[in-house]
């Protein structure tokens, strides 16, 4: 085998399996330091041995007995946790085990990881810190491209993450009861969520949208689903998740922001729009959630063959019951938009009086209805209004364009 096809098998089996891998360890050491060093030391003993002996015949498990030697290695050197821990045989028994765990393990690892992504969504950790030690431990995302996907210094998140480590010292590594299971999986759920907003959100500077971001948290809530299946939530989630990312080859074009009226759908992914309205159509009839009726409104935008044919008062219906779920402002300013098109600018604009927001989007939004109803002086107001509060190149650039026009 090719070095470069063994470096990128490397890479494959990275992203397949860490997550099962930095579980496992952390299950038997029950320490986060010692899985990751252990891990992180295996694949790079892995990129320096597999292009020259080949790729073993089962590599998760060459993976697993060389992270299992280093780490116990470590406690080795360590008088006092090696008195306090029985240490693994030699290297024979830690191979056979390891190729014995990897081909019998799939409701342990499962168990393990679910217990991992638990730990990563504990209550003690703001939301942000939680999305990034998600993806550094399940997903095996390294400190540089998180760093890079936040928008932060690499320093600066590796002083986070390891902020979050040591909230979680001590914390055990159990499944808890059905009730709070059930929260926590809410919570990793949002925290998915929030990475994955995180990457259609644009940052300062010129940065338009980071898909990258919102990749990996979409990788993320398929190992969600994986390790608690049963969960109805998650796949109006996951489809949720798809709609939004099958449009990101069209949301920029030549660096500038293409609103979605204005899209190419050609360039729509159309496999993950299918596979998301396979997800939603058992569900249609469910007991409403936020995820189901935000993905209910993607769904609407995705199947619309142009724009002049989406179902707006569908998604106005739908996002009048997100509301009253939520009590959330921002659906509030998404709904007036849906009611501008079903029943005018002026019905759009009595359901933002009273409205306060941060950012550029509420005078963003009441630029455009005043536009339409024909007060274009109030409308330029507004829209320099937003132009001053967006802090986003793009973005500025876009409503500029807009201000330029009326």
């Amino acid at each position: 085998m090719r070095p470069s096809s063994t470096a990128d098998r490397i890479d494959q089996v990275w992203r397949d399996e860490w997550g099962r891998l930095i579980a496992l360890l952390v299950a038997q050491y029950r320490r986060l330091d010692l899985a990751e060093d252990g891990l992180a030391d295996a694949f790079e003993a892995a990129s320096r041995t597999w292009p020259v002996d080949g790729v073993p015949a089962n590599p998760p498990a060459w993976l697993l007995t060389a992270a299992r030697r280093r780490i116990v290695d470590r406690l080795r050197s360590d008088a006092v946790l090696a008195r306090r821990m029985p240490l693994l045989g030699v290297d024979a028994e830690l191979t056979e085990e390891a190729q014995r765990v990897m081909a019998d393990a799939g409701e342990e690892v499962r168990d393990e990881r679910l217990r991992l992504v638990l730990l990563c969504a504990h209550p003690s950790l703001a939301g942000e810190a939680a999305a990034a030690l998600t993806l550094r431990l399940v997903l095996g995302v390294s400190t540089e491209d998180i760093a890079r996907l936040f928008l932060v210094s690499t320093s600066t998140m590796a002083a986070r993450l390891t902020r979050a480590r040591h909230k979680l010292a001590g914390e055990t590594f159990t499944v808890p009861g059905r009730g709070e299971l059930d929260t926590r999986i809410a919570s990793a759920a949002s925290i998915a969520y929030l990475a994955f907003t995180a990457g259609y959100a644009p940052g300062s500077g010129s940065d338009v949208h980071r898909p990258e971001l919102a990749g990996e948290a979409l990788r993320l809530v398929r190992v969600l689903r994986e390790v608690a299946p049963g969960h109805a939530d998650l796949d109006a989630l996951l489809a949720l998740m798809l709609l939004q990312h099958a449009r990101r080859d069209a949301r920029v074009d030549h660096g500038e922001l293409v609103l979605l009226p204005d899209q190419d759908r050609s360039r729509w992914d159309a496999d993950e729009i299918d596979e998301a309205v396979d997800l939603l159509t058992p569900l249609v009839n469910a007991t409403p959630t936020r995820w189901l009726l935000e993905a209910l409104i993607a769904s609407e935008h995705a199947i619309a063959v142009r724009a002049e044919d989406t179902a707006w008062l569908r998604i106005a219906g739908y996002y009048a019951e997100l509301e009253e779920l939520t009590g959330s402002p921002v659906v509030r300013l998404n709904r007036a938009v849906a009611v501008a098109e079903t029943d005018g600018p002026l019905a759009a604009l009595a359901l933002l009086d009273g409205l306060t927001l941060p950012g550029h989007r509420l005078p963003g939004v009441r630029a455009e209805l005043l536009h339409r109803a024909g007060r274009v002086p109030e409308a330029r107001v507004e829209l320099e209004a937003a132009i001053r509060l967006a802090d986003n190149d793009a973005e500025r650039a876009h409503l500029a364009g807009r201000l330029s026009a009326w």
